[in-house]
């Protein structure tokens, strides 16, 4: 009678766990999948739409139209077998030194603009109310003054000289030359779409949540309920914690180093990130930048992340790379080439 009226209690408390335990299973949303985050819609509002956030249906049918004939177009132009541009570096007017780029097959920008609630969007970008990045401090100025006055058409000329230049040494290169981040800040935070390799996994725990980017092979990894690490500890992704708010899930990231993949930004960075399933294959992933040094004001984007049956594949990008050492090597000879001609000029000059 004692070992049955025990094993009813048992039945009876394994009853009542069950809607507890499966309860506890469903308290977060499961995020795991892989997303393709291509858009066309930009970060930044084009100028013609004002502070209007929403495209009409045509609008945006439009667009997406207007690409869809652009690279059908482009696709008929460019060369089958991949070749080098015929006037590559030939001497011809604006070909100097000209290598060519990817081949239009690879380009993949998405067909679609970006919807949020069933709505298209002029921009990512939705605060400020403009739809572009706030003001610059006198700080940020510097910074990309700095950040884009390295960058210069190439003529195939030494421009640089006399003084340091930009392709000194590997460290003076960008860090998406030197494959340590991807470029337009694909890796993040906060993670945006670029003109190729979208895809994102992600992959969750009880207790982190990884995201993966194809771009650069890029892994972050996102500390649930944890504490920040301390402030002299810095990353090239930053130190990422996270939280649950109801069904969100809230990333919060600190401690970047004084170059993030955010171009212009600093050290000072955080975003704040948050995604949330709106359905079985859409998450809807939002950010908010904050650089007190860098924007006279905080600014904040969203945009949606539909899952997608694509695989990701390992991106054949490494340190030490043979076009950085290209093209330190090429400086080195456009400078061997300027000082040749200043030598001629002043032997002329004494004749």
């Amino acid at each position: 009678m004692l070992r049955t009226s025990s094993l009813m209690c048992l039945a009876a408390l394994a009853v009542c766990a069950l809607p507890q335990a499966a309860h506890a299973k469903k308290q977060h949303p499961d995020l795991t999948g892989i997303y393709d985050i291509a858009t066309l819609t930009p970060l930044r509002r084009p100028e013609k739409y004002g502070d209007k956030l929403y495209l009409s249906d045509e609008e945006a049918k439009a667009i997406e139209e207007a690409e869809a004939r652009e690279m059908e177009e482009t696709s008929r132009a460019s060369d089958p077998n991949r070749g080098a541009p015929p006037s590559g570096g030939d001497g011809s007017e604006g070909a100097a030194g000209n290598v060519g780029g990817y081949n239009s097959f690879w380009i993949d920008r998405g067909t679609r603009a970006a919807s949020v609630e069933g709505k298209f969007r002029t921009s990512i970008i939705h605060s400020p109310a403009n739809g572009r990045t706030p003001e610059l401090t006198p700080n940020g100025r510097m910074r990309y003054a700095e950040l884009y006055g390295r960058f210069r058409k190439n003529e195939g000329k030494a421009w640089w000289l006399p003084g340091p230049g930009p392709y000194d040494n590997p460290e003076d290169l960008t860090l998406s030359d030197r494959c340590l981040l991807g470029f337009s800040s694909t890796s993040g935070p906060p993670m945006l779409p670029a003109l190729y390799n979208n895809l994102h996994q992600i992959v969750q725990t009880e207790d982190h949540v990884m995201i993966l980017t194809e771009m650069i092979h890029d892994a972050r990894i996102v500390r649930l309920n944890s504490e920040h690490l301390p402030s002299d500890v810095r990353k090239w992704l930053g130190d990422s914690i996270g939280w649950w708010e109801g069904d969100t899930l809230v990333v919060e990231t600190t401690n970047f180093t004084d170059a993030p993949a955010l171009g212009g930004a600093s050290e000072h960075l955080k975003v704040t990130e948050r995604f949330r399933r709106v359905d079985d294959t859409t998450l809807l992933y939002s950010f908010t930048v904050e650089d007190p040094t860098v924007w006279v004001e905080p600014w904040s984007g969203e945009y949606s992340w539909p899952e997608t049956d694509d695989r990701m594949f390992e991106y054949a990008c490494h340190e030490g790379n043979y076009a950085m050492t290209s093209m330190l090597r090429g400086a080195r000879l456009l400078e061997e080439e300027a000082m040749a001609e200043n030598g001629s000029a002043a032997g002329a000059g004494n004749e």
